[in-house]
């Protein structure tokens, strides 16, 4: 497979009306080898890329805990003393990071989010929906939510500064959550496609188009970038360039597999990490989100983003892969089949 058959892949999704717009960035040896805009875009555009944020969230954690600053294993409680009612005092930082915490549909507006007293109000009234740590479900926004709030307590700072401060810039980043109102001018309107009542219940596909959510800066998906921005991040998970991330820590977050509960939605294993989902040596990895390619290598590790938004790497071959579009097709299953050809080509670059 070859860089040129990607890009030609690419631009049929926009010529046949999959997506008015998308990017595509494929990165190796520390730097970005070939990065395309298609639609109506260009290359300075940036994109929502919904849940494949969390990565990014989780990489501010996992700084956290090689400085010590945190113990996945201890409760939250521990840390957010105000999260211990209606039994929450049970859960732990891990259960939170692997969606198995009990509380995934717990509700907070993203406005509301960004403010920590109003963040904290909302965890005090949060109840759970099931025994912690017995099952995964997909905890769409609410467990970054509070990751979020570990953060700032660890840190000192707002969540969005400490995430530009201690991941973005070391990485010549620019800020990828939280953008000004005055700095959005480049980000992508998305455009929904289908019904918008088939959407996922957690998200109303409008939202990240609204300016005062992308500055509030949702840690569960309110990332804002271009493909060449997120393959530049997961070359970073490769190399850890100047050690920036605890090298225990991070190899624990690339390659162990703490949750292996069945998702719901694809009736598959998850193969969750602190953080990311790994492709594993089962057959099933493009069950896994429709974000991993037939090639792709059992170690293999990444996280997709609602509307079939994609960002991995693969250990073996030293190529990362990211792909953002702004169509917003409520149908993900049929999206998610539109875009796993792009994927197999992309995992088999040579």
């Amino acid at each position: 497979m070859s860089a040129e058959e990607l890009v030609e892949a690419a631009q049929t999704l926009v010529d046949r009306g999959t997506t008015p717009a998308c990017q595509l960035a494929v990165g190796r040896d520390g730097e970005v080898v070939c990065y395309e805009t298609f639609g109506a875009a260009t290359d300075e555009s940036r994109f929502a890329v919904f849940s494949a944020t969390k990565p990014i969230v989780a990489s501010a954690i996992w700084l956290l805990i090689g400085e010590g600053l945190l113990d996945v294993a201890r409760p939250v409680a521990h840390y957010i003393p105000e999260l211990a009612t209606y039994g929450k005092e049970v859960v732990t930082v891990e259960q939170v990071m692997l969606h198995t915490a009990g509380f995934p549909n717990a509700p907070l507006d993203a406005v509301e989010g960004a403010d920590p007293v109003t963040r904290v109000k909302r965890f005090t009234e949060w109840e759970l929906e099931w025994e912690p740590g017995t099952r995964f479900e997909y905890h769409g926004a609410s467990a970054h939510w509070v990751l979020a709030e570990l953060i700032e307590r660890c840190t000192g700072l707002d969540f969005r500064d400490a995430i530009e401060a201690r991941i973005c810039e070391p990485l010549g980043l620019p800020r990828l959550l939280g953008i000004p109102e005055e700095e959005q001018d480049d980000v992508i309107d998305g455009v929904i496609a289908g019904d918008p009542a088939a959407a996922p219940v957690t998200l109303d596909v409008r939202d990240l188009n609204r300016p005062a959510v992308r500055a509030a800066g949702v840690p569960g998906g309110g990332g804002i970038m271009t493909a060449a921005t997120m393959a530049r991040f997961y070359q970073a998970l490769l190399r850890n360039p100047d050690g920036i991330w605890d090298a225990a820590v991070l190899a624990d977050a690339k390659t162990n597999v703490r949750c292996t509960y069945d998702d719901p939605l694809m009736n598959v294993p998850c193969n969750r990490t602190l953080g990311l989902v790994l492709a594993g040596d089962d057959g099933l990895h493009q069950m896994r989100y429709g974000m991993f390619g037939a090639a792709n290598s059992p170690g293999t590790f990444g996280h997709a983003g609602a509307f079939c938004q994609v960002a991995w790497a693969d250990p073996a071959t030293g190529v990362s892969f990211a792909f953002v579009k702004n169509g917003l097709q409520t149908d993900m299953i049929a999206d998610a089949i539109n875009i796993l050809g792009l994927c197999n080509i992309a995992a088999a670059l040579t």
